[in-house]
């Protein structure tokens, strides 16, 4: 997995490939970001780039960045987990990081690379260290050995202690644009495309949670919010926005009727954004919806910029107060005629 094969983070790789190669990239790093964004992956490429046989030249928008190959047999024994010199420690059945493999870890990392140049210790979900593998590892993040990296990957960087966390390079990771998302469950998980909008338009920028949902669930919602915008974009009369309603999901008052409603809500909200995009002749790209641009520059007919953030908002209003226990039929019913 070299960076080149990474969806997104372009100028923040850059940075770390260039880094690596310079030779001034930190021993200790934090790679921080939401979960389900390729930090872990960017992890595989940084040790396969320092550790490449046959190092290549990639162009790209800030002109070439260094890459590894990722076709030598070094970089193939990374990719599946069975190079010498790059270890993982992963958390428990238990859930948690002990201290006993992070020790081994350190232990590990003190001697000279056996095959490569750069020894590579990667800790996943790092917040999930306990306090004493936190305290074990404060020394060696200061004074790493010669020729080693400490890669800490995380999505709650805020549990690392400060103390770990002031001895590491923090890199930030940002969430996807839906369409990489959508992308990405096109080309690696065999999605259709109208399954993986609909799946990115929910996914808050994450891979991770996009492949959680079921495909059916998320096009569902998408499909029951596009439904309601058309249903109320030419009409002012009560009975008929409410029927408009009556296609959302969460009729009732259970849990899974509430995070129906939610999921839908989410997509509405992402339907608007676009219809915002549209008007702002934004780049396709940006766009959560790419696959629904027709059905919504019909909704431009009836949505102007006002409308289009009132509904956003009156949308922001509907989701707080689900989240505060009001009925789904009801604020379904008030949504409708609020939009």
């Amino acid at each position: 997995m070299p960076f080149r094969d990474i969806t997104g983070h372009e100028r923040i790789l850059g940075l770390i490939a260039r880094a690596a190669v310079r030779g001034s990239l930190p021993p200790s790093l934090v790679f921080a970001g939401p979960s389900g964004v390729g930090k872990s992956m960017a992890a595989v490429a940084l040790a396969q780039l320092v550790n490449c046989l046959s190092p290549v030249s990639v162009p790209d928008s800030t002109g070439e960045t260094p890459d590894a190959c990722g076709d030598c047999n070094a970089c193939r024994k990374i990719l599946r987990g069975v190079h010498p010199d790059v270890q993982w420690v992963r958390p428990e059945e238990s859930a948690s990081i002990k201290v006993d493999p992070i020790r081994g870890a350190i232990g590990t990392a003190g001697y000279r690379p056996f095959e490569g140049r750069r020894r590579v210790t990667i800790i996943d979900d790092a917040d999930r260290m306990v306090d004493n593998a936190q305290d074990s590892l404060l020394k060696t993040l200061e004074e790493p050995p010669a020729a080693s990296i400490f890669i800490l990957v995380t999505s709650l960087p805020e549990m690392l202690f400060p103390t770990v966390r002031s001895r590491c390079q923090r890199l930030r990771f940002g969430r996807l644009a839906p369409g990489d998302v959508a992308r990405i469950l096109m080309e690696r998980h065999e999605y259709v495309a109208a399954d993986a909008h609909a799946a990115a338009a929910l996914s808050d920028g994450s891979v991770g949670r996009a492949l959680e949902g079921g495909t059916d669930a998320f096009r569902e919602a998408r499909d029951a919010a596009l439904d309601l915008l058309q249903a109320v974009a030419s009409t002012s009369a009560p009975a008929a926005r409410l029927q408009g309603a009556s296609g959302l999901p969460g009729a009732g008052r259970s849990k899974a009727d509430r995070a129906a409603l939610g999921q839908s809500l989410l997509a509405m909200s992402s339907i608007l954004r676009d219809l915002g995009a549209l008007m702002a002749h934004a780049d396709e790209r940006s766009m959560a919806n790419a696959d629904l641009k027709k059905p919504l520059e019909g909704l431009l007919r009836a949505y102007d910029s006002d409308r289009v953030i009132s509904a956003f908002a009156h949308v922001d209003t509907a989701l707080n107060a689900l989240d505060r226990n009001a009925s789904p039929k009801i604020v379904a019913g008030w949504l409708s005629l609020q939009i």
